[in-house]
């Protein structure tokens, strides 16, 4: 099974106290030994962002995040594992090594 845990955060590159860069290495590397890591990746602010709408040959573009908010995602994992158990488990763990809240989504296919 897999799924999509992403980083919710409120401000753009909020920095990580030294303890919590060595808390998310450490997860990364549990997650990895395991097999249980498919990717991970942090995201670029939403300022940043450029939505494209090529419906019907529109052939539109706009630049900024499709929506705004005062949250957002600001990285995530992509996991591999045996259980629904598992991958909450994970994200709890992963909520906790970034000190974010995360978005645990089941991946469709």
């Amino acid at each position: 099974m897999k799924f999509l845990v992403s980083v919710i955060d409120s401000t753009t590159r909020s920095p990580h106290s030294p303890e919590e860069i060595a808390a998310i290495d450490d997860f990364n590397d549990t997650i990895r030994e395991a097999g249980q890591r498919i990717f991970a990746g942090g995201l670029d602010s939403p300022a940043t962002a450029t939505v494209f709408d090529n419906r019907h040959a529109a052939g539109l573009s706009a630049d900024g995040p499709f929506m705004q908010s005062a949250e957002f995602f600001s990285g995530f994992w992509i996991i591999d594992v045996d259980s629904v158990e598992t991958a909450r488990q994970l994200a709890a763990e992963g909520s906790r090594a970034c000190n974010r809240k995360v978005e645990l989504r089941p991946l469709l296919g």
